[in-house]
């Protein structure tokens, strides 16, 4: 196949201008290898892959766990683990891929190995689908919690009076958007790269607010509650939504048997976080927590003001990241792809365009539950199922095997159809 051969070379290689058909594959490799593993070689060891992993699961879904737990009470800690358990296996179906077709290099790879063309097609469509969204939560992100640092701010703009919370996603977009102009992002990777120390400064500080800061962990919460079930599972989901990055990660390791015991190991310490969040969130602030924990926390304490910053910090820096594959995905359908000025509008122009709907949507909560049931379900559990059966040829043949991944491709779809209808209602209801 013509598209494996140009797959296969190395990520170091630039990008040829006629090599259209194949182009959005290749910009998402791109992407993939400086988002997950900035300095990505042929010799990766293991230790430095786990942590390459646990940069990729490690993201802000961390922040709303605890909202998702107080969403879908107490029992809904059994949906984490099963999506958990879900995604881990589904890492390891995406390795067997893999290992099938030496000369898969990327996720669209996969895609296009099972289904062809179409099968590309659709994996990148969700894929940009998901980095767009991702991006936009990131400016709702950065506005609620610079309202909560500084709540009495408006601003004055020609006569208009604008709110805290939207002048701070505008100020915020205009800050972003010189890294997004950037011709390299080789920086922007080693800073975003820090999602999991990121992570664990966040989970240390909120776990001292509670302990040593006089909130304390008192409350208790409710056992289920079936109607937040739906809003749980899309968050919980949301937080699993690494798998693009899976097969950069495989490639770059020199033992690459031992694939199967990084992810192991990733899911483990990720979830293990994810639950010590949700647990010590919910019972120091109960059904009250908001969407982002850190809006609920007291910022004259230390503690938080560390939390909450650290939150401002890594979004800002990995925003670039997010959006510069949608804008090379579009620079190469048009002629002028070359040219600075075109790629100077199109870039800006996603920029306003993730503001607006970042003003009109700025549900944080909503909009990051809507894309874990939509598009990472889609893309972390349903896709990698569908894939293999079809490149392994299982499908045709009734076992075990088969039997487990359908069971898990109908889960995937129920969340599918739930959470996203749920989601869309909250949305349409409050805007």
């Amino acid at each position: 196949m013509e598209a494996k051969s140009h797959d296969s070379s190395s990520l170091a290689v630039p990008l040829i201008v006629d090599e259209k058909k194949h182009l959005l594959g290749r910009k998402l490799e791109e992407v993939e290898s400086d988002v997950a593993c900035p300095t990505t070689t042929t010799t990766t060891s293991f230790f430095t892959t786990c942590f390459h992993g646990l940069n990729a699961l490690s993201g802000v879904g961390i922040l709303s766990v605890p909202y998702a737990l107080a969403s879908g009470g107490w029992l809904s800690l059994i949906p984490l683990f099963l999506i958990s358990c879900a995604a881990f296996y589904t890492a390891l179906l995406i390795q067997r891929c893999m290992e099938a077709d030496s000369d898969i290099r990327t996720y669209p790879d996969i895609g296009e190995r099972a289904f062809g063309r179409t099968g590309r097609l659709v994996v990148s469509v969700f894929m940009y689908i998901e980095l767009y969204l991702v991006a936009t939560g990131f400016l709702i992100l950065e506005g609620d919690n610079l309202q909560n640092l500084f709540p009495n701010v408006e601003f004055e703009i020609a006569g208009v009076t604008i709110s805290g919370k939207q002048g701070f996603i505008i100020i915020v977009a205009l800050v972003i958007l010189p890294s997004v102009w950037l011709d390299s992002l080789s920086l922007l990777s080693y800073v975003s790269a820090t999602g999991v120390v990121a992570s664990a400064i966040i989970l240390g500080s909120i776990i001292w607010t509670g302990a040593f800061d006089g909130i304390g962990f008192h409350q208790k919460g409710t056992l289920l509650n079936l109607n937040g079930i739906p809003t749980a599972v899309s968050l919980y989901a949301f937080c699993y939504c690494a798998h693009p990055v899976f097969p950069t990660l495989y490639n770059s390791m020199k033992k690459k048997h031992q694939f199967s015991n990084v992810m192991l190991l990733c899911f483990i310490l990720c979830t293990f976080s994810y639950a010590s969040m949700a647990i010590c969130g919910y019972l120091m602030f109960g059904s009250s927590v908001e969407s982002q924990i850190t809006l609920n926390l007291p910022i004259e304490k230390l503690s938080a003001t560390v939390a909450i910053y650290t939150t401002l910090v890594n979004p800002i820096a990995k925003y670039a990241l997010m959006v510069t594959p949608i804008v090379n995905a579009i620079r190469s359908r048009f002629p002028y792809e070359g040219k600075k000025p075109f790629s100077f509008v199109v870039s800006t122009s996603l920029v306003i365009s993730t503001v607006v709907v970042a003003l009109i949507v700025p549900f944080f909560g909503y909009l990051m539950s809507l894309v874990g049931a939509f598009l990472s379900i889609t893309a972390s559990i349903i896709l990698p199922c569908l894939c293999y059966m079809k490149i392994s040829g299982i499908y045709q043949r009734l076992c075990c095997e088969m039997i487990v991944i359908s069971g898990i491709t109908l889960m995937g779809v129920a969340v599918v159809i739930s959470g996203t209808y749920t989601s869309l209602v909250e949305i349409i209801y409050h805007l």
